[in-house]
């Protein structure tokens, strides 16, 4: 049996998508909140359907075994999952599609690589699963270079040392999530990270996004789990040491994750592990009052307790999502551990909660269709844009005593521009994906009915103004989607200009010809 491929226009592999079920009740809920009304929907599109530029790129005969101008393997390579870039997809523009789509099989492949595109003047944008959402992989380079290559780290997927003692493990960075798991498994060990993209994501992408796994306290990005990285740039190859911990000088692991592409390609990381968890207890509760289930919230974060699960979501986020009929906020709590059970933690926290008027729901249904819910997500965007729906997320974090300002604000700031940007009311949700012993991670999604090929426009109205009353209230402008290009301009404002320059002086090292992802994190260079 032929293997599915990973569709170019959307989530997962080809033949996968929304059940029946699944899309009506999406759309049932926009007729009633949104004012959504049936229309004719544009198919996918097909490869023969997409007119690509002729490769302006032909690689050498060392490199030819690595390289592909295949029409799906570009397309393929062409966009990341946002919401922009599902528009484009359905309007069949691929006009920045790259020219060569290269797999290197080795470090060597990627050294090799890299000394190609230097010579000819070509930029490359390392590419994982392609998951990001922030316009971090599409090869918009300008003017300035002959041709792109989008390098695909896949065929780096090896675990390739287990120190058991340590609990520790040397993983190539293009692992996928499943397969990384499942080599771990019979040391009955677990990296326990598990981004909503983990099915279609790799290992070198979480590192170079800063990526959070949906464990909502103590180990909640990739950062807590890199011991040591090894990293391929094009002035040469970067180690650093495996060590527990260090106070040798600011540390070069800091600098690489988080990197998104721009100064060098990750090609291993030893990673923390634990493991594989024995003990599980769990709750599901209600709150009438979104602020009221915050403040049960940040109890149970101060409290040292560290669940593994500490999901607040507003009442509209669960009705938009079929968890339940709106008429509460959910909270999610869940515990586990490999060496002992946790019904005292449960019960403390349990406590914790119900002193801020949480009600203990009779079962977890609640909390198993908000998982499930959860995982399908990502599907929902390939049958909203085609019917002219408008439907996004950002994420930000803030401290404690700014959340209810701040919250109110940032509602209310994506609430106006939606009005202004579609002449009708929207809706707008939160929910908290990360929590912190000093503030939430605040996820806001939003919902507006568009006009179908005319979506970008209000799109760009809404996130700007959304990222606009992030800034300037103190929060983040993403707390674990990354930069990309989407974020540059916010992104600058956040970091102080000196680190900004200082950044850029590191590229100049480490990229001295500027090809790795131009644009993403670092302005690129003209000329």
């Amino acid at each position: 049996m032929a293997e599915r491929r990973w569709k170019f226009w959307g989530w997962g592999l080809e033949g996968s998508g929304l059940a029946p079920a699944e899309e009506r009740r999406l759309f049932e809920f926009y007729r009633e909140r949104i004012g959504f009304r049936d229309v004719e929907r544009r198919p996918p599109p097909q490869v023969a359907d997409i007119a690509l530029r002729a490769p302006r790129l032909q690689p050498p005969a060392s490199l030819a075994a690595l390289c592909s101008a295949e029409p799906h393997q570009r397309l393929a390579h062409t966009y990341g999952k946002s919401f922009p870039e599902a528009v484009r997809i359905f309007a069949h523009d691929f006009s920045n599609a790259p020219d060569v789509v290269a797999q290197p099989g080795s470090e060597q492949d990627v050294g090799g690589l890299l000394e190609w595109a230097t010579d000819a003047g070509a930029a490359v944008i390392p590419f994982g699963g392609g998951s990001s959402v922030v316009g971090g992989v599409e090869p918009e380079v300008g003017e300035d270079f002959r041709g792109t290559i989008s390098l695909d780290l896949r065929g780096l997927d090896r675990v390739l040392e287990v120190d058991r003692a340590s609990r520790a493990a040397r993983i190539q960075g293009g692992i996928l999530g499943p397969d990384l798991e499942a080599a771990l498994r019979p040391q009955d060990l677990t990296l326990r990270h598990f981004p909503q993209s983990f099915e279609f994501s790799t290992l070198g992408g979480w590192i170079a996004t800063r990526s959070g796994g949906h464990f909502a306290t103590l180990y909640t990005h990739i950062d807590d789990f890199v011991e040591s990285l090894r990293v391929v740039t094009p002035a040469g190859t970067l180690e650093t040491r495996r060590l527990p911990g260090s106070g040798a000088g600011p540390s070069p692991d800091r600098l690489l994750i988080g990197s998104e592409g721009a100064l060098g390609v990750i090609t291993e990381a030893w990673l923390r592990l634990q493991d594989r968890p024995t003990f599980r207890a769990g709750a599901a509760l209600a709150f009438d009052d979104f602020i009221a289930g915050a403040k049960a919230v940040r109890a149970v974060a101060q409290a040292g307790l560290y669940p593994s699960n500490l999901r607040l979501v507003d009442a509209e986020e669960c009705r938009a999502n079929g968890v339940n009929d709106g008429s509460y906020a959910l909270l999610v709590l869940a515990f586990e551990s490999a060496d002992h059970p946790m019904d005292v933690w449960q019960a403390r926290a349990l406590e914790l909660v119900q002193d801020h008027g949480g009600r203990l729901l009779p079962d977890a249904s609640a909390a198993e269709a908000w998982r499930t819910a959860f995982i399908r997500m990502p599907y929902n965007r390939e049958v909203q844009v085609p019917a002219g729906i408008i439907a996004d997320t950002f994420e930000t974090a803030i401290t404690w005593d700014r959340l209810e300002a701040f919250h109110g604000a940032v509602m209310a700031a994506t609430e106006q521009a939606i009005r202004k940007a579609t002449g009708r009311p929207g809706l707008v949700t939160c929910r908290f994906t990360h929590v912190y012993p000093d503030g939430p991670a605040p996820y806001f999604s939003f919902h507006a009915l568009g006009r179908q090929g005319a979506l970008m426009e209000p799109w760009r109205h809404i996130k700007h103004a959304a990222s606009e009353a992030i800034i300037a209230g103190g929060g983040t402008i993403t707390h674990h989607h990354a930069v990309g290009r989407d974020h540059m301009p916010w992104y600058e404002r956040q970091r102080p200009a000196l680190f900004g320059a200082a950044l850029a002086a590191a590229k100049a090292v480490l990229d001295p010809a500027g090809i790795l992802n131009p644009g993403v994190l670092i302005p690129a260079r003209a000329g």
